[in-house]
This record gives structure tokens, C-alpha cells and sequence, in this order.
């Protein structure tokens, strides 16, 4: 059965700067400060809360693992949510959940509420970037539509650089006062923003009868799915595990000075904003994103085998590694967007709010995965290990994956 074609078109612009586009990216903004604002302030808070030596590992991974938890079941949550109730709905009630954990996350004074606080911040987060983007994707036309998912990801980039310097000048619980504030802000400054023209004409044709399960029952659908999950996989390895655990690495490398998480994360999200910007530049010159998201995963291989393997090395060229780590994991502009195009309107916010979610939780198997072949072997090959599966998986996936640029995606997939 084909896809059914929606009677009448909604509204499309050809701006790139239109107030969708910079609210959509001003969240995910938000939402990568506090991903990356853990991954700096996890030795200071754990310290503050009494933990030391290796318990700063076994703690942070289990803090980050509540977060992602949270970011999967936010990600069902708000993807259904967006296809029955519409993108904006999402956008609001995300980013206020996210604000206010944010604001209680700097009160803890245990691990136990530390790790309850990371699971509902989780939650909220999970919606930002899957409604921004199904937002602007319909609202966009499909020639210029990549130019403002790769604004998204470009201003989300520098959302973890701020991290680091509100970290770096402020205490751990100032940095996640300031994170839920800003997020509140953000909430304000959305009233009045407009909901999708394809979502309003795609509830009054389904009467806003959307079945998540459609994804698990439907064959292709349910194949196309697990294709776009594996895909995004390396983005979340070499932050999940290459740049949270630099501090550790950083030994067995022999760099010539202790390595900063915060400075770490820093340089690999300069690194990010340079390769979303010029990934999303790329795909829209060559009218194709397949190809470039498979040349970035190449350059992640490279530099990733590098960073692991090179040794006795100066601490800037460290952070020079970092950088490279940052723009090859710099696919994720094209990537969010090649995924929302994938499927037709009435699945759409569930798939571009799941995915992304679920390729961050699959930071839980990967690090599960380290922590026992790192009983038994070095630690960088077993991080080397993980690695080459994520990445090799990650371009069978996108091999199997069919290129997207400048589809229709005014359309319902079958029922």
C-alpha cells in the first residue's frame, strides 16, 4: 500500500532564521549544556558529596546511565505525545520538567536524590531536539530545510562550551541553577511560536488515531527504525566513553599533563559546532546526506584509533585529538534530519524524538560492555574494542539506509 498523500499542502518558508528555527535551536541549546554539564561536574559534585577514587567512576556511570534511562522512556513519552497533541505541546512541556530538576539538581545531598533528579532532567530533555526538528522539517521547504536542523546542531554545540565556562567560574550547583533558569527562560520566550500546518491537516485526516506499535508490527517500518537507531551509535561512543573518560585515558596515553574533563569536553564541542556546520553545509552542496554522514563515520575510525594509540604525547596535541573527535562526531545535524524524513507525518515526532533518544541510551550497553572487557583486558582496547563494533555497525546501518534529501514528507505511512 502506498503512502497517503495529504489533500492540501501546509505553509512552507525559505527563511533560515525564521523564530521556529532559532527557538527549536536555542533548546537543543539548553539540552546539550546539561548533557555535557555532568560529564564536567561529576568529580566535583560526587566529591562534594563524600565519594572518592574509583567510586567517582562506578558513581558517575551510574548517574549517567539514570539520565539516559530517562531520556529513553521521555523519549516514547514525548514522541507519541507530539504526534497526538502536536510539536509544540512537546516543546513546552519538556524544557519546564528539564528546568525545574535542574534547579532541585543543585540542592542534592545524596546520590541517591543526585540520581532520581538526572532521571526526571532525562525525561524532560528527551523531547527538545526530536520536536524542534519534525518542527522545522515541516515548516521548512525540503530544498532548505537541512540549513535549519544544521543551525539546531551548531547552536547546540556551543551550548556545551558555555557549560564549561559557567562550570569552570561557578560551583557545580550555580552551573545546574543556571541550566534550569535558562530553560525557563526558553519557556517564556516560545509563547506564540506556531504549531506545524502538516500536523494540524495530518490529525484531521487520522483524527489523531497514531499507534506507536506501528513501529514493532510494521515489518519495514519496524527494520527502518532499528537502522536509524544503529546509525547515530559513534556520536555517543566518543562522547559517552572517549571524552568522559579522558581524565582516565589520558594516563594510559602518557599526555604530558592531567587531562580536565571540562577541558575536554570543551574542545571536542568546538570541534562539534565546526563539523555540524560544515556537515550541514556539505549535505545541502551535494544534495546528499547518506554520503556525508558515511565520510564523517570514516574520519571517526581514523581519529579515534589515533587518539587511542598514539602515546608520550603534549597535552595540546590531546586536546588537538579532541577536536578532530568533535567534528567527526559533527554528523549529527545531517543525521537528525536524514532520520525525521525517513517516515511520514503521523509517526514522525515519535520516531525524531525516540531515536535520537535512544542512540544516547545506548551509551548503557556500550559502557556495560567496557566494564566487563576491561576486567580482562587493557583499558584503551577495551575501549578500542567497543569502539570499532559501535562504528562498524553504525555503517552497515547506513549502507542499508536510503538517502533522503529533498523528499516530500507530506504524507501519512500506511496503516
Amino acid at each position: 500500500m502506498q503512502p497517503q498523500t495529504l489533500i492540501e499542502k501546509p505553509l512552507l518558508t525559505n527563511k533560515i532564521f525564521n523564530t521556529t528555527v532559532i527557538l527549536a535551536a536555542l533548546g537543543y541549546f539548553v539540552d546539550i549544556y546539561d548533557l555535557m554539564l555532568f560529564g564536567i561536574v561529576r568529580t566535583p559534585s560526587l566529591m562534594a558529596l563524600g565519594y572518592a577514587g574509583e567510586e567517582l567512576t562506578t558513581k558517575g556511570f551510574y548517574l549517567l546511565n539514570m539520565q539516559m534511562m530517562g531520556m529513553l522512556l521521555g523519549g516514547i513519552i514525548w514522541g507519541i505525545w507530539g504526534d497526538k497533541k502536536g510539536r509544540l505541546s512537546v516543546l513546552y512541556g519538556s524544557i519546564f520538567i528539564y528546568s525545574v530538576a535542574n534547579i532541585l539538581n543543585g540542592m542534592v545531598d545524596n546520590v541517591q536524590q543526585y540520581a532520581l533528579l538526572r532521571f526526571i532532567a532525562g525525561i524532560g530533555l528527551a523531547g527538545e531536539l526530536g520536536a524542534g526538528v519534525t518542527l522545522i522539517n515541516e515548516t521548512m521547504t525540503k530544498e532548505r530545510r537541512g540549513y535549519g536542523t544544521m543551525l539546531i546542531a551548531t547552536l547546540g554545540a556551543f551550548g556545551a562550551i558555555t557549560a564549561v565556562l559557567v562550570a569552570k567560574n561557578f560551583s557545580w550547583q550555580i552551573a545546574y541553577y543556571a541550566g534550569g533558569g535558562l530553560g525557563l527562560v526558553l519557556l517564556l520566550m516560545r509563547i506564540g511560536t506556531y504549531e506545524s500546518g502538516m500536523f494540524k491537516k495530518m490529525r484531521a485526516e487520522t483524527h489523531g488515531n497514531n499507534n506507536f506499535f506501528k513501529l514493532f508490527t510494521n515489518k519495514k517500518l519496524a527494520g527502518k527504525y532499528l537502522l536509524c537507531i544503529l546509525g547515530g551509535i559513534p556520536i555517543w561512543f566518543i562522547l559517552g566513553m572517549l571524552i568522559i573518560l579522558s581524565p582516565e585515558l589520558s594516563k594510559t596515553i602518557g599526555v604530558s599533563k592531567p587531562v580536565n574533563a571540562g577541558a575536554a569536553i570543551l574542545w571536542v564541542s568546538v570541534g562539534m559546532a565546526l563539523g555540524d556546520f560544515a556537515s550541514g553545509m556539505l549535505s545541502q552542496y551535494f544534495k546528499n546526506r547518506k554520503k556525508i554522514i558515511l565520510a564523517y563515520i570514516i574520519f571517526c575510525i581514523c581519529v579515534m584509533t589515533t587518539y587511542l594509540y598514539v602515546r608520550n604525547i603534549n597535552i595540546s596535541v590531546f586536546y588537538f585529538l579532541c577536536v578532530l573527535l568533535g567534528i567527526g562526531s559533527g554528523y549529527w545535524a545531517v543525521y537528525v534530519t536524514m532520520i525525521s524524513e525517513q517516515f511520514g507525518t503521523n509517526i514522525r515526532s515519535t520516531v525524531s524524538t525516540t531515536i535520537p533518544n535512544f542512540v544516547r541510551g545506548m551509551v548503557i550497553p556500550i559502557t556495560a560492555l567496557y566494564m566487563f572487557l576491561v576486567k580482562e583486558i587493557a583499558a584503551v582496547n577495551a575501549v578500542m574494542l567497543v569502539g570499532s563494533i559501535c562504528m562498524v555497525i553504525s555503517l552497515i546501518a547506513l549502507l542499508l539506509l536510503k538517502d533522503t534529501y529533498g523528499k516530500d514528507l507530506d504524507y501519512i505511512e500506511e496503516r
